[in-house]
């Protein structure tokens, strides 16, 4: 073997034993979270970036939740690797499929918790009562399909054990990383909600027109800080909008009979083009081809975000300070905030030890 050949076989040897120790580490460390306390190492889409989490507060610390790192290592150590596989299967067939995921995620966990009571089609057994995913602001979710087939799976390899709550939690993330978002750990042991909340769902989850006071308020309530929220809404550089959430924007905001002032005249003409005023059933693409990045950020400091709430970031100074940090950054600030800022969210009131239940069916709970 000539010299440099000898050499150049010798470095990429050292190098891939370099990466997967590197790598062992970092799902050791991981894998005892819960136990030491540590900061989680993150390793992102790059095998040769980690990033360190900061600990939460003791508000959505998950051991004091009753939630564990890999909680179901023993009574069903495939569940991960179903989830994954199922997701990675999935996403290739379905392009919309990790947005309308974080969109599922969101709604189910903003309304008391991590509890899966979005997917309910009854509330304690009583099919007649008012349903969360009958409320406005939930009608046009989607991906119940995605977790039930999931559910089906799992049921089949580990009968009564997994709830539909951690199935939507774990399907969220492998969602994020497919559409380039960062990778976060997952605490489990959550346990399926018996009531769905109707009147909640219709009071609380923000709306896509609501003023940043309105917006900040809904989520200091539930302990999140301003850069989790501007992070968090930056799930919205990813998937499509129906254009009944903005066409008031176009045509008639606020009762005026013309287009929101703050829209950049140049991007009021392409949301027209792609939502006609009398068309109902036209679909938005937000930042096609785009993916999960900062771009969101810097659409928002040129007058170019789709939504008001997206918008009205720019508004609040503090919020404004942040938008403008993430559009300046390469995407890493953003990944690291989005990470933390998921974490915090999927750490929402869960119900554990002998709360709730596990549902058999993701959609009717024990008791119908």
């Amino acid at each position: 073997m000539e010299p440099w050949k000898t050499i150049k076989w010798i470095k990429r040897k050292i190098c891939n034993k370099i990466t997967f120790i590197i790598l062992v580490v970092a799902i050791i460390i991981a894998r005892f979270y819960d136990t030491f306390h540590q900061p989680t190492l993150v390793p992102r889409k790059d095998p040769y970036t980690i990033i360190f989490l900061d600990s939460a507060s003791s508000r959505f610390h998950p051991s004091s939740l009753g939630l564990h790192y890999d909680y179901y290592r023993e009574k069903c150590p495939q569940v991960q690797s179903i989830i994954r596989t199922s997701i990675i299967r999935l996403h290739s067939q379905l392009p919309q499929l990790s947005a309308n995921l974080l969109r599922l995620f969101f709604h189910d966990c903003f309304i008391k918790g991590c509890d899966a009571s979005i997917f309910l089609d009854d509330s304690h057994g009583n099919s007649s009562n008012r349903l969360e995913k009958h409320a406005k602001p939930s009608q046009t979710l989607k991906g119940y399909k995605i977790i039930d087939s999931i559910k089906g799976q799992l049921e089949n390899a580990c009968p009564g054990v997994v709830s539909c709550a951690d199935i939507l939690a774990l399907a969220t993330r492998e969602g994020v990383l497919l559409a380039g978002g960062p990778f976060y750990p997952v605490f489990t042991g959550r346990r399926d909600s018996l009531d769905s909340h109707f009147a909640d769902a219709m009071a609380e989850i923000p709306r896509p027109n609501g003023n940043i006071s309105e917006t900040l308020r809904l989520f200091h309530q539930r302990g999140f800080e301003d850069r989790d929220i501007v992070s968090l809404l930056g799930g919205h550089s990813i998937g499509h909008m129906s254009c009944e959430f903005i066409r008031d924007r176009l045509y008639n905001f606020s009762g005026t009979g013309q287009p929101d002032p703050s829209i950049a005249s140049d991007f009021l003409d392409e949301l027209k083009q792609s939502c006609p005023e009398e068309n109902t059933s036209d679909l938005l693409t937000v930042f096609s081809g785009l993916g999960f990045g900062p771009h969101y950020f810097d659409r928002l400091v040129r007058g170019k975000g789709v939504l008001v709430a997206d918008q009205q970031l720019m508004i609040d100074t503090k919020t404004a300070a942040l938008v403008r940090e993430y559009a300046s950054d390469n995407g890493t600030k953003f990944q690291i905030d989005f990470a933390n800022a998921m974490v915090k969210l999927s750490n929402l009131s869960p119900l554990t030890g002998s709360q709730g239940e596990v549902r058999v069916k993701c959609w009717s709970s024990a008791d119908s």
